[in-house]
């Protein structure tokens, strides 16, 4: 990825790797050229799918933001002790500054990077940080954290640490996330610390319900991302043509989202054509839930060694910190 540095009009500096828009054509008409229709849900986070995720850590039914902030909440000091202060840290996947207030609060990083795939959101969220923490260096970074990339800012008098919050690793497969977790723990080098949060197993009808909201609200997510094509690659999805499913797979450990073909239809997509039956879907995201064991046989495989775990009473929800071996 190109990376050009921007002055953004604040303290913020923004650096952008233009993830998109050519990187969006390639995938999708890939992605729905599968025999099993796919689409990455990365894809998600245009400004509009951006809003909806937020609308949607608000739900009743949706546990993990909430459980994850009431975690942060309660141990944040021990969590800072253990990535040290005074460090640069990188958050993967920034979104929602609301998690990231509570660790700045206890962690006071002299280093502060933001690193997401939607632009504007990311500025938003970057300048919101730089007024409410004076003096801190923020430097956002524009760009797919699921592909390799450096950081734009060659820092090595601070201790390097990382922050991936929501449960965000469970959207890879397991031997992706593995390789993902070994990128980011070239980023932060031997002994580099990395703040984690993974969704736990559970109850079914809890699961299916945080992806199922009775407000609709999830659904409008799904199908904002036809939308999306629509706007941005001369798509001709009709969107009622297509309804929202989410369901557990046991076997797999993980929650499936899908858009449902209501219809045999074709679909114009940047000037190809794409035939749906009835009842054919696009897989739109994996979310992997994980035993705390679990969880950590894959850290291991990755390089790390796991440090320590906090977790919620019932547990829902669990927060790990891990050092990097290499």
């Amino acid at each position: 990825m190109a990376l050009d540095e921007q002055a953004a009009p604040s303290p913020v500096h923004f650096h952008d790797y233009h993830p998109t828009p050519a990187d969006l054509r390639a995938e999708v008409v890939a992605g729905l050229a599968l025999p099993q229709k796919r689409l990455s849900p990365k894809l998600f986070y245009d400004a509009a799918g951006s809003k909806l995720f937020d609308a949607i850590c608000e739900l009743p039914e949706y546990y993990p933001t909430r459980t994850e902030i009431g975690i942060l909440r309660a141990h944040g000091a021990e969590m800072a002790r253990r990535l040290g202060r005074e460090a640069l840290l990188v958050e993967l996947g920034s979104g929602s500054s609301k998690k990231i207030r509570v660790l700045l609060e206890a962690l006071r990083p002299a280093v502060y990077m933001p690193v997401d795939i939607s632009r504007e959101h990311l500025l938003r969220s970057a300048e919101s940080l730089a007024a409410a923490f004076p003096g801190l260096q923020v430097h956002a970074a524009c760009a797919d954290y699921s592909v390799p990339f450096a950081l734009p800012v060659d820092d090595h008098e601070h201790p390097r640490a990382a922050f991936f919050p929501g449960s965000s690793v469970g959207n890879f497969e397991p031997p992706e996330a593995e390789r993902l977790l070994r990128r980011v723990g070239s980023i932060l080098g031997p002994e580099g610390r990395l703040l984690i949060g993974v969704d736990l197993i559970k109850d079914r009808r809890v699961l299916e319900a945080a992806y199922n909201d009775a407000d609709g609200v999830t659904a409008a997510f799904n199908l904002n991302l036809l939308a999306r094509i629509n706007r941005e690659l001369d798509g001709s999805f009709d969107l009622d043509g297509f309804r929202h499913e989410a369901f557990f797979d046991a076997d797999r450990s993980r929650i499936e989202m899908h858009l449902i073909s209501a219809r045999a239809q074709q679909v114009e997509v940047a000037g190809q054509t794409f035939a749906f039956r009835e009842g054919e879907s696009i897989h739109t995201e994996c979310s992997y839930k994980y035993s705390i064991d679990g969880f950590h046989a894959l850290a291991r495989r990755a390089g790390y060694e796991a440090e320590q775990v906090w977790t919620d009473r019932e547990p829902l929800f669990s927060v790990h910190c891990l050092v990097y071996r290499g």
